[in-house]
């Protein structure tokens, strides 16, 4: 198959509604090329249908705001065998995010007529030659995108406050970490989160916040979605103890010794020990 991302455009007479209907778009499709036969495509097309949605929950789309649109009828475009769309409830209403389309072989068929050159394929070990059949999932980034904040948003309460945040998937989270000094005057605590920040660095993007007491720190943090806030405190330099990291899902807080704070985030973040 072949898998490309970039700019779409569209002849949309009247652009509205928002990055719904406009004339230019970012957009993400695989073309994946299958042999013919009206006994194969479908458990191809169901095959992407299943990792499709697999791969929108692992970066984190809520699955109770996800559904489906069977396309049927006059639906289904002329050339296509079928096709499935995967939306998504945003809050002003559910809109397509996602399409997978068996698309026979019309493409080829029509390149081929275009060109005038064959685009068959000769399959080694059938000894057989047949122009192939695509499934094509197609999905938009600006769509995605929304719908990964979307998603995110939640609110809780804490201690008695209410709390709203982005509850982004690590792997998604623009900002992985910040690392934060106990106290900004003490340069025992700032020299060692210092140092631990610029190692972070090379790894990951990750934010350095020293202003402020503790508590409002991880508010600013669970604001923009930074999964782990790393503390340096005074069990730290003067214990040894390591860091607390504290996960902004639960706000619970572990101690890991310093050597350790880069596989602790690699397994977290990255989904496999370092």
């Amino acid at each position: 198959g072949i898998a490309q991302i970039g700019k779409a455009f569209r002849n949309e007479i009247t652009p509205r509604n928002f990055i719904f209907r406009s004339r230019e778009f970012e957009q993400m499709e695989v073309e994946y090329f299958i042999e013919g036969g009206d006994n194969i495509w479908p458990e191809y097309h169901q095959k992407w249908i299943d990792d499709s949605k697999n791969f929108l929950l692992s970066i984190g789309l809520r699955e109770d705001l996800m559904g489906w649109d069977v396309h049927e009828g006059d639906g289904l475009a002329h050339y296509a065998k079928a096709c499935t769309d995967i939306t998504f409830k945003f809050p002003f209403g559910e809109q397509e995010l996602m399409g997978i389309a068996a698309r026979g072989n019309f493409d080829l068929t029509q390149h081929s007529e275009g060109s005038g050159k064959s685009l068959e394929y000769f399959d080694e070990q059938t000894k057989e030659k047949y122009l192939p059949h695509v499934i094509e999932p197609s999905l938009g980034v600006d769509r995605l995108l929304l719908a990964i904040i979307c998603s995110a948003y939640a609110e809780d309460e804490i201690g008695g406050e209410k709390r709203t945040f982005l509850k982004f998937h690590p792997k998604i989270a623009p900002i992985k970490a910040v690392v934060l000094p106990l106290l900004k005057n003490k340069e025992a605590l700032v020299g060692v989160a210092r140092e631990l920040f610029e190692k972070l660095q090379k790894r990951y993007n990750v934010m350095w916040d020293s202003a402020g007491a503790i508590g409002r720190r991880y508010r600013r943090a669970d604001e923009i979605g930074v999964p782990f806030c790393i503390t340096i405190d005074f069990e730290t330099i003067e214990d040894n103890a390591g860091v607390t990291i504290r996960d902004r899902d639960s706000t619970e807080q572990v101690r890991v010794p310093l050597d350790e704070v880069i596989p602790y985030l690699s397994k977290h973040i990255d989904g496999f020990d370092d």
